[in-house]
């Protein structure tokens, strides 16, 4: 008997309390990030539309989105199309992350506050909450973790830069949070960068965030190798 093929996307259910384009827009999102919407696929409006079961105006401005946050590349004259991703643009964003999320940590851990200290405690134990099925909740919490840190190193110029990295971090971020073990491994890794933020430890905070990056970015290249066989 042959497999049932698991359907690209799933339709939108209109009862749920999230706004229909919000809905749309994580539905593709998490399609190109398991593999479902290959790289290299153009995405075609209408068709993608009937699939999920809506019009094509939340699926264009989720295309958009996706486009912002590097999901997506728009030719010229032929349309949308799912990123690829290459080995050397994973090392150029992880090499100058690594280095940001270490000078972060390091700043906070002089410069945090204890109120900050305690969001980022309460941003640590919402991880834990979170269910493993659930992947863009998990990119959500820990997007917000590495904010709380970014903002706690006091370097507005810091935080700008990693703003300008942000589309392409999100999309990394997500597709490494994809692979299996990979959330729980970073949970672990984010609660022993908020122990030495806590104490106080510059040189540890920064070597601990530095590897968090480093072991995203190889479990990212081990995904990308065995997609390619």
């Amino acid at each position: 008997m042959a497999a049932v093929e698991e359907p690209r996307l799933i339709p939108i259910k209109l009862d749920n309390y999230k706004p229909l384009r919000e809905m749309v827009f994580e539905s593709l999102r998490e399609a190109i990030i398991q593999g479902r919407l290959k790289p290299g696929e153009r995405l075609m409006e209408i068709q993608l539309a009937e699939e999920m079961g809506v019009s094509r105006t939340p699926v264009r401005e989720a295309i958009r989105k996706l486009e912002l946050e590097g999901f997506v590349v728009m030719v010229p004259r032929k349309g949308a199309y799912v990123a690829d991703i290459s080995v050397k643009d994973i090392a150029d964003v992880f090499e100058v992350r690594a280095a940001l999320e270490g000078l972060a940590a390091g700043l906070a851990a002089e410069r945090i506050t204890t109120e900050e200290l305690e969001e980022l405690d309460r941003a640590l134990t919402k991880t834990y909450e979170v269910s493993k099925h659930d992947l863009n909740a998990i990119v959500e919490t820990d997007t917000n973790f590495h904010a709380l840190i970014y903002r706690a190193s006091r370097n507005e110029r810091l935080v700008q830069i990693i703003s300008n990295l942000a589309d392409q971090i999100q999309r990394f971020r997500a597709t490494s949070l994809a692979q299996p073990g990979r959330t729980k491994l970073a949970i672990e890794e984010h609660a022993k960068i908020v122990d030495a933020i806590s104490d106080r430890n510059v040189e540890l905070a920064q070597t601990l965030a530095r590897e968090h990056i480093e072991l995203a970015e190889q479990t990212l290249l081990n995904a990308l190798q065995e997609e390619k066989g």
